[in-house]
């Protein structure tokens, strides 16, 4: 956290300059009270009277004054330091692993970045500073008591104690509550937005009392942990507010007695009084500032296990982007994190610049994961992916992904234009190029959307057909201009007429670049000009048969078996 509050330190200097000031203020106006009346209200100087009564008000909006000028302070140092870590926390977000994302559910991530964040924010701007200055009056003002009337002193210094108690008592259970409590805001937070996201699945089946009473059990669970943490804070507000009370009532007594036989002046009395109110509010908000202290400690820990949490897949030394395009893989293996199970093992494949080269396998063979090796979304277990002889991971992440783009089967739209989207890979891209990649993709539909290239489509893309969408996502891997262009079955939701027209612009594409096409039907693989044929070998994905289409039909009867039902499978042969 204090590498945060450097670039604001000028400020936080400042505010605590203002602060002690205040704090001096709210000492010395009990103490002119005591001088006001063993002064001139005892002696009857009216002209003092004046001159004290005027410095005690000008000491009063000094006090208000400062309050304003901490207050305005803080706010802005605060909220500087909350807005640094939120885009730190989003710039960690992007660049840890999918092993990371698939980990973690959406809703908890973003409880981290929004709520945990402003908790965080509410203790510096608010808990922290009245933490410090209220141990500080406490100290001060109980000092000053004790050498006003160290018999009084003594009986507010033991009223500390209880108070400590109390506070050790609780403070366990709050802090288990307060973190019980985030976990579950961030369920809740996931619950809502699968449902928005999946809102036609949800309505397609009328299943809107299914996930209704699902977010009803989640949000009771949520409400139950807050009504313990309220609980729990109340004991210790009802535990604050007695002590200091009954406290009073003693020093009351006692002090009576003492003016009553001379121990001590009237003037003494009522500023040792006065100042021992002033001692109410800062002893009676440790509970609700350590509270406060608890919450933030627990946001700051949810925080941070994101900020820890291990970078596995990091650059490499190379800046420059391949140039050639010869795509090798050598005896590829590859298994999830913290899993024991092989997905691919043994795989090998070279394809040469300018060839593509088509993945069919069974559901589970590896093809899309193994295209998701070759941008390194994940990196390979064992063995090496080269691209012009390099291994991928001797160049950096954007040098790598700019040489290979991918287009996948389940495209991710954004909520901004039709441009934009399209740009998201080549931000330079000219208005003629994207015309191009629009054309290649057949996605001339944009032109007709009510205003063009420069319509924001909605949230996920979902004001669109899923044809609409994989169009798009394969106009915009074509308008990054790859060395190395990965279809994730991107046609898969194409009209026959569509995907005819669509492949035919293709072939011109993919004869400048090398191809990988994973494919499920005969008319996508005669886009390759040869195709690997994934099996489960021992458990684990591997390519088994290499050759053309004709080939791999004429002499594999797993190859001809998972093209069977495909009514193109004659005109292939």
């Amino acid at each position: 956290m204090l590498p945060y509050l450097m670039p604001y330190r000028v400020r936080w200097i400042a505010m605590i300059v203002v602060a002690l000031t205040s704090l001096g203020a709210t000492v010395a106006i009990p103490l002119m009270t005591k001088a006001v009346i063993d002064g001139p209200v005892r002696h009857q100087d009216q002209r003092g009277l004046w001159l004290l009564g005027s410095a005690a008000m000008a000491v009063g909006i000094s006090e208000a004054v400062l309050w304003f000028i901490r207050r305005w302070l803080v706010s802005r140092a605060t909220m500087g330091v909350e807005a640094d870590i939120r885009k730190d926390l989003y710039a960690r977000l992007q660049i840890l692993p999918m092993s990371f994302h698939g980990r973690w559910q959406s809703g908890q991530l973003l409880s981290r970045i929004m709520n945990d964040l402003n908790t965080i924010r509410r203790f510096l701007s608010f808990g922290l500073i009245f933490l410090i200055l209220n141990g500080l009056q406490i100290t001060v003002v109980t000092s000053i008591l004790l050498v006003m009337y160290w018999p009084l002193g003594v009986v507010v210094l033991a009223s500390i104690v209880p108070i400590t108690m109390t506070v050790l008592h609780f403070q366990r259970e709050y802090t288990r509550l307060s973190r019980l409590a985030q976990d579950q805001s961030g369920h809740v937070a996931t619950h809502v937005e699968e449902s928005a996201l999946g809102v036609r699945v949800v309505k397609s089946f009328g299943r809107e009392d299914y996930v209704y009473d699902r977010f009803d059990r989640q949000l009771t669970n949520l409400y139950d942990t807050q009504v313990d943490r309220v609980s729990v804070s109340a004991k210790f507000w009802t535990l604050l507010e007695v002590i200091p009370n009954l406290t009073l009532i003693v020093v009351l007594g006692f002090g009576a007695y003492a003016a009553g036989h001379g121990y001590v002046t009237m003037g003494t009395l009522v500023a040792f009084i006065t100042m021992m109110l002033s001692l109410v509010w800062p002893i009676a908000s440790l509970g609700f500032l350590l509270s406060m202290t608890q919450e933030s400690f627990t946001a700051a820990n949810r925080i941070a296990e994101i900020f820890d949490a291990p970078i596995e897949i990091v650059d490499g030394p190379n800046p420059h982007p391949p140039n050639g395009g010869r795509l090798e893989l050598i005896d590829v293996g590859f298994k999830f994190p913290d899993t024991e199970e092989w997905v691919l093992r043994h795989v090998t494949v070279t394809v040469e610049p300018g060839e593509t080269l088509a993945l069919v396998g069974s559901t589970g063979a590896g093809k899309s994961v193994l295209a998701a090796l070759l941008s390194r979304l994940y990196d390979v277990t064992e063995g090496e992916i080269r691209l012009d002889g390099t291994d991928i991971r001797e160049f950096t992440l954007p040098a790598l992904r700019r040489a290979v783009a991918t287009a996948f089967e389940d495209p991710t739209l954004f909520s901004m234009s039709v441009a934009e989207n399209l740009r998201l890979g080549r931000p330079d891209a000219t208005d003629e190029q994207l015309a191009e990649a629009i054309d290649v993709a057949s996605a001339h539909f944009v032109y007709d959307l009510p205003y063009g290239l420069n319509t924001r489509i909605g949230e996920q893309g979902m004001s669109l057909s899923g044809g609409q969408r994989q169009r798009l996502s394969l106009a915009r891997a074509i308008l990054a201009a790859p060395r190395v262009l990965v279809l994730d079955d991107t046609l898969s939701a194409l009209d026959v007429h569509t995907e005819a027209a669509v492949e035919e612009a293709l072939r011109r594409v993919l004869h400048a670049v090398t191809g990988i096409v994973v494919a499920h039907r005969a008319s996508t693989v005669l886009l390759a000009d040869k195709v690997a044929l994934l099996d489960r070998v021992d458990g684990a994905g591997t390519i088994t048969h290499v050759g053309t289409h004709a080939e791999l039909l004429a002499t594999v009867g797993a190859y001809r078996y998972l093209l069977a039902a495909d009514d193109e499978l004659d005109d292939g042969a």
